[in-house]
Parts: structure tokens; sequence; C-alpha cells
């Protein structure tokens, strides 16, 4: 009898462990793993992988940045992929998705099926509306929430996404530096420190909303916050436990400094640096220096993987980096002057003192927006096209990926010789 009972619940445990296997949830095929070090590793396919990314919106000469690339019949993603997947880049940075989902998902599934390029997909929340994001605006923001878990279902299922990116620069808002909104209640108060918590409060809160209802409709893909610098991650550290990740736009020069240490104190989550690079064009000398671009981004992709989770040095809290850009972009000096679009424009329309090599020029205005592409545009055509010319950070960066203990420059910022 005592043999029968002991078989009895032996059979039985084995049935619950079989069911509880089976019922057991999978982990997601994209997840963030927090080492017993405290340090963080994305993690794909059960694999750990380190963002080497750049910046992508292949705008043509004569183009800006309404172009619709994902509608081109000259498919551009097919030609920079390839010089993509030579330099050993593995993840693009996409903004916003285009119009017609089917388009976007073939550009997504060419990367990814053809060259095995990941993409981050983000939303500009509305920041770029005008006459300005309504933050705190009830029917604007459940307008904006809309559209992306719109996005979330169109494209959660497609390989090729990695994860998604809320927003850009848009904490700025709420210090009134770009695109100020207010409400009622905010025009009230009187003290601007206050004002700017209560609009950061309004901001963060509405953000860890949509991730906590897009971790609902996807839970295979982490939500990532797009942050300008640290700027307001203080009162994003009180409002949005639902986000997994901070996606930072640093331009920060050779070094970014105690970023990674300052994260930490301030919203502990792990890091992408969304956009970082350097120009490659010197503004003191009226001439392009692409050694220079080549000097500033091995040195930052030296402090990113300083700072992986498998770093020698360094926080931990890095997964990765998206350089800015692609290409160079020849609308962005005037995007309101439709002729200047077929001109590379020298002339610069803001200072940055951690660039130093140019920053003499006078004026200090050395930032030379339309030269931040590693890759050059040519004005001749290749299959409807302009023609891609690699700039030397292509070749360095390159280089740096497969043996990061060796650099390309000597003591001097000069390219070692071969």
């Amino acid at each position: 009898m005592l043999k029968k009972i002991f078989f009895s619940v032996l059979a039985a445990i084995i049935v619950f462990i079989l069911i509880f296997s089976l019922v057991k949830p999978k982990k997601p095929c994209v997840y963030i793993n927090k080492l017993k070090t405290g340090h963080y590793q994305l993690i794909i396919n059960n694999k750990p992988y380190i963002i080497k990314g750049v910046c992508y919106n292949p705008a043509p000469i004569g183009a800006n940045h309404e172009y619709d690339w994902w509608s081109d019949s000259a498919k551009p993603w097919l030609v920079d992929g390839k010089l993509m997947q030579e330099m050993g880049i593995n993840t693009v940075r996409i903004y916003q998705a285009g119009q017609d989902p089917e388009k976007v998902k073939q550009a997504i599934r060419d990367l990814y099926n053809l060259y095995g390029i990941r993409t981050a997909l983000g939303h500009w929340l509305g920041f770029w509306e005008y006459p300005c994001p309504l933050y705190g605006n009830k029917q604007f923001e459940e307008r904006i929430k809309k559209e992306i878990l719109e996005m979330v279902r169109l494209y959660k299922d497609e390989p090729g996404v990695i994860f998604w990116i809320l927003g850009n620069e848009n904490n700025y808002s709420c210090l009134g530096r770009v695109n100020p909104w207010s409400t009622d209640e905010i025009d009230k108060e009187i003290n601007p420190r206050t004002q700017q918590f209560m609009r950061a409060k309004i901001y963060y809160s509405y953000v860890n909303n949509i991730a906590k209802e897009i971790h609902m409709l996807d839970r295979n893909h982490p939500v990532a916050l797009g942050n300008g610098e640290l700027v307001g991650l203080d009162t994003a550290g009180q409002f949005c436990p639902d986000i997994d990740l901070v996606a930072c736009i640093i331009y920060r020069g050779k070094t970014f400094g105690p970023l990674f240490k300052s994260l930490k104190a301030t919203f502990n989550r792990p890091i992408v640096i969304a956009e970082f690079g350097a120009d490659s064009y010197d503004a003191y000398l009226n001439k392009e220096d692409q050694n220079i671009q080549a000097f500033f981004l091995e040195s930052q992709w030296r402090q990113i993987f300083d700072n992986l989770a498998n770093g020698k040095e360094g926080e931990g809290n890095c997964l990765g980096g998206f350089m800015f850009e692609w290409t160079d972009e020849w609308w962005k000096h005037n995007d309101a002057y439709a002729e200047g679009w077929l001109v590379h424009d020298t002339e610069s329309n803001w200072s940055n003192g951690s660039y130093y090599s140019d920053i003499q020029v006078p004026g200090n205005k050395n930032m030379n927006e339309e030269w931040f592409g590693i890759v050059s545009l040519s004005q001749d055509l290749e299959n409807g096209l302009h023609k891609r010319i690699p700039k030397k950070s292509y070749y360095i960066i390159r280089e740096f990926w497969k043996n990061p203990s060796i650099s390309q420059f000597d003591k001097k910022g000069k390219v070692k010789s071969k």
C-alpha cells in the first residue's frame, strides 16, 4: 500500500514538473541581463550583444529630412547595408518609421536577412509638432500614444527589431530650451525651478505610461528612454520605473567624462549612447579634416568598450552606441532653403568647446552639421543613388572593432603609418 502511494505521489510530481516546464514562460528574444557584479548585458537569442551602431536617415543631395527613403525605388538601404556589414555595423537607429508599413517592413527585413543588421525603432513623441508638443494635454498624449502602440503592433514580430526608443531630446522642452510647452497649472507657479520639475514630472510619467503599455503588447523587446544628456534623469528615476534602458544623446568631444558613473547615481539603468560623434570639417582651417573625426570617434568607442559588462575598466552599464551618422546631410545648414540642399555648406550654426581642434574659429562656431557622416556623398550617381565614399573614420572604427586593444593613432593624434 505504501509503495502504491509513493509511486502515485512520484508520478504526480513528474507530471507536475513536465507541465510546468511546458507552460513556463520563455525568456524574451531580446532582454537585458543584470549580472551579479551589477553590470548589464544586452542578450539576443541567449547570447550577449554589443551594439555597434549608426544613426540612419539616408537623405540624398537635394533633399531634406522629409525625404521618404523607404519608398525610394533605388532602395538605398541595400547599398548602405552592404557597406555597413563590411565595416562591422550590426544595428541601425531609425528615429521614426515611415508611413507605409509594408515598405518599412521590407527595409527592416532586408537589412536583417541580407546583412545581419538589426533595427532600433523610435518615435519622436510629437516633439517637432507645430507650434509645440503639448505634454499634459490628454488629447495630444492619447493621439501620440496611439501612434506608438500601433508602431509596436506593426513591427514587434519582425526578427530584425531590437528595441524601441521613446523620444530623443524631448527632455529639453521641460527646461524651455527647445519646443517649450506648459499647462495652466504650471503657469500659475511662480518659481521657475518648480515649473521645470512639474513639466519633467508630467513628461516622464507620460513616457512611463507608454512603456508600461508597450510591455503589455510586446514582452520580447526592451523599451528605451531617449534623453538629451543626463538632464532630467533624476526626475525620471522617480517616475519611470517601467523603462528598461536609457538612450542618451551625448556630444562631449573626445571623452564622455564621468557619464557612466553619473548615470548610476541619477537613473540606474543600462545605457546605450543613442547619438555621438564628430564632424569631419575643420572650421578654423576652413577645410575637411577626416583624421580628427576618426580620432574623436576611436576615442569615444574606446570609452564605450571600457564600460561594457566585460570591460577592463568602467562601470559595466553600457550596451554599445550609435554613431551620428551614416552619411553627410547636405540640407542641415538651412532646412528652409531648398536650393541650399544642393550645396555642401561649411558654415557652422553652433559651438561646442569639447571639440577643441577648431574651437578657436572666430565666433567659436565650430560644429558643422552637414559633415557628421562617416560616409561622404558624391554628386555622381550609381544605380540611382549618390555614390557613397567611406571616410577615414569608417576604416579606423572597423579596425578598432577587430582589435580594441590597438589604437590607430599615435600620442599626437596622427594616424600611425603602416
